[in-house]
This record gives structure tokens, C-alpha cells and sequence, in this order.
């Protein structure tokens, strides 16, 4: 229980940093200027994402209240785990567990695009049809459950010290809501950043309406996965300015609706 409140307040105070800071930054130096981004239309958008992370919190307490850092917690307690069986120095251990996770945390999104069941569900992240920081918290619940079983279970195999496991959920959180953010950075500092860290530009390409355009830049951190396996691709081919956000059928005022959104997955074709 301890560790739960700890991680908790850890994993709270995190967000709320990073998530005043790009919506600050934002407004300082926006990428893009639309009328998505702007007046009721932000405000019900905004709404309308911010609810959902909140009702996917409630559901994640209440089905799967010890998490990823938990089952890690778990499985060292029991010995469970391949760092855990063969004894792996705890640094290295984290090191190794947090670019595992974050590989298997990209697996897990190019797998959303190519099932047609786990895209039904995830199909509601890209029906946003803008891109700010806050479509890095608009994941319907029903995919936040599924992501968190899916790294529960790298968590038993791998065994990885707890703390890492804690760094990476609060590094992922941050960097979702970094790379969905509408800031403007510096052609050179974007080019130089995204040799290590998915950057806002790079990101945004994979919510473009078009297909092969969302088929690629599937990283949250890493950039190296979509570079190996041959699914990155550097710049939107309409340019930033004239890219065209979200699902080419959810071209309306729908998808910034709660209740549209939450039924979306149990929308027939």
C-alpha cells in the first residue's frame, strides 16, 4: 500500500508539471493555428480528452489497482523474472528494462493498427481531429486496461527492479504528452532531439489522415524502433502547416463529444 501512495504522488506531481508546461508552451509558440485549437471548440476538445484520462485512472484503480509496478514489486519478491533468475545487476537491469518496455510499448502500437479489433479501440486516440497535449491522454479506457495487462506480463518475464519500472510509466506519460503537444521548436533542435526522443513533428505525422503516413512513427520515446523496422518517415508529405489531423470519416465536430468517443469502439463500420 505504501508503495502505491508513493508511486501515486510520484506519478501525479510528474504530470502536472509536464502538462502545465506544453500547454504553456503552447500558448507561447504554437505549431499550428486552427480553429481546432482555438475557442469552444479547444475547450470542449480539451474537456472532452481530459475526462477520459480521468475515467481511465477510476478504471484502472479499480481492476488493476497495483499496475506495472506492482507485478514488478511481485515478481521480485518471488524471484520471478529473467534479470531476477540470472542474478542481473540492477543497473543494468534497469537500463535493459526500460528500452524492453519501450520496444514492447511499440509493439504493442503498431499491433493496434494492424488488429482490427485492438484498432476499434485505439481508432478513438486518432479520431481527434487536432493535435495538442492533451491527445496524449485520450486513450479510451478499454485501451489503457489492455496496455497496462500487456506490461504486466513483460513485467513477470522480465523481472526488471522496481524503480524502473516506475521511471518508465512516469517517462512514458511525460513524453506522450510532450510529443502530442502543438509547440513549435527550432528546426535544428527538433533534428537534433529526435536522434534520441520522439519529437512533436515527428509524432504528428502518424495522425495525418493519410494511411501510409499513419502507418509509420509509431514511437512515444525511442525513435530507434520505427528507424530499425523501416516505419519512420521525417516529414508529413503536406507539410505541417497543411497536414490534415485525425480519421478521413470523423471529419466533424463528433469526435470532440464523451460520449461519442467512449462508444466509438462499439461503433459497427
Amino acid at each position: 500500500m505504501e508503495f502505491i501512495v508513493s508511486e501515486n504522488f510520484v506519478r501525479i506531481g510528474v504530470f502536472v508539471t509536464v502538462f502545465a508546461t506544453m500547454a504553456i508552451f503552447e500558448l507561447w509558440s504554437p505549431r499550428l493555428e486552427r480553429e481546432e485549437l482555438r475557442g469552444a471548440y479547444r475547450s470542449r476538445r480539451w474537456l472532452t480528452n481530459i475526462s477520459l484520462v480521468v475515467i481511465s485512472s477510476v478504471a484502472m484503480r479499480v481492476l488493476l489497482p497495483v499496475a506495472a509496478g506492482g507485478a514488478a514489486a511481485y515478481a521480485q519478491n518471488r524471484g520471478w523474472g529473467l534479470f531476477n533468475a540470472l542474478h542481473v545487476d540492477p543497473v543494468v537491469a534497469g537500463l535493459l528494462s526500460f528500452v524492453l518496455l519501450d520496444f514492447a510499448i511499440w509493439l504493442e502500437h503498431v499491433a493496434s493498427h494492424k488488429i482490427p479489433l485492438l484498432w476499434q479501440i485505439h481508432k478513438m486516440h486518432h479520431a481527434d481531429t487536432a493535435i495538442d497535449v492533451t491527445t496524449g491522454l485520450r486513450f479510451h479506457p478499454f485501451e489503457i486496461v489492455l496496455s497496462m495487462l500487456w506490461k504486466m506480463l513483460i513485467v513477470i518475464v522480465l523481472g526488471p527492479p522496481v524503480v524502473a519500472v516506475l521511471v518508465f510509466e512516469v517517462v512514458l506519460n511525460a513524453t506522450s504528452m510532450f510529443n502530442h503537444s502543438n509547440v513549435r521548436l527550432p528546426l535544428r533542435a527538433d533534428m537534433l532531439i529526435r536522434r534520441f526522443l520522439v519529437t512533436p513533428d515527428m509524432h504528428r505525422v502518424h495522425h495525418s489522415t493519410i494511411s501510409d503516413e499513419t502507418d509509420s512513427n509509431y514511437g512515444f520515446n525511442l525513435p530507434i524502433w520505427d528507424k530499425m523496422f523501416k516505419t519512420y518517415v521525417d516529414q508529413p508529405r503536406l507539410g505541417h502547416e497543411a497536414i490534415e489531423i485525425g480519421l478521413k470519416e470523423y471529419r466533424d465536430e463528433r469526435p470532440s463529444g464523451l460520449l461519442w468517443s467512449l462508444a466509438l469502439p462499439l461503433r459497427r463500420k
